[in-house]
């Protein structure tokens, strides 16, 4: 396939709000909640990219870095920051914002593999990406390490 779209295409902004059955003892979100999201937001962006049906292939990496507490504001931010022939790699950031103070920290970063499936449910080529703005940039020109620590790592287990 040889179109090319911005990276900006697929750029997709969820809000969600920290309720109680979302929380831990410690009323905050528990991880797996915030994966669940991060794994949502990234097929809804890799869709949007490929205007296809996508499957997750694999969760990279998720940084924890900060906890959001019940009443906090999530905002994730996805984009596909590069593709290769049928996969799309995901970068999705999490947010978190107490309202009542206007605080806001990075709380995740994830980067995720998704893969477009055709309509025989094979993966299906997709179109190749670009950045615009400096922050893709960045994302874009580290793609190529990301994807051999993967197979790196992958190799590690056979």
């Amino acid at each position: 396939m040889t179109e090319k779209w911005p990276m900006s295409k697929s750029r997709t902004i969820q809000t969600r709000l920290v309720l109680p059955p979302d929380t831990n003892n410690l009323q905050t979100i528990f991880g797996g909640k915030v994966l669940a999201y991060i794994d949502e937001i990234a097929a809804v962006t890799a869709m949007k990219h490929a205007n296809l049906i996508v499957v997750t292939a694999s969760i990279d990496s998720v940084d924890f870095l900060s906890s959001a507490r019940v009443g906090d504001v999530l905002e994730l931010e996805a984009v596909v920051c590069s593709t290769g022939r049928t996969s799309m790699e995901v970068f999705v950031t999490v947010h978190s914002m107490d309202l009542l103070t206007g605080e806001t920290k990075l709380t995740t970063e994830s980067f995720l593999t998704m893969v477009a499936m055709g309509t025989n449910n094979k993966p299906t080529p997709v179109a190749a990406v670009f950045p615009e703005s400096e922050a893709e940039v960045r994302l874009f020109e580290k793609a190529q390490a990301r994807r051999d620590h993967r197979k790196m790592r992958s190799e590690l287990k056979h």
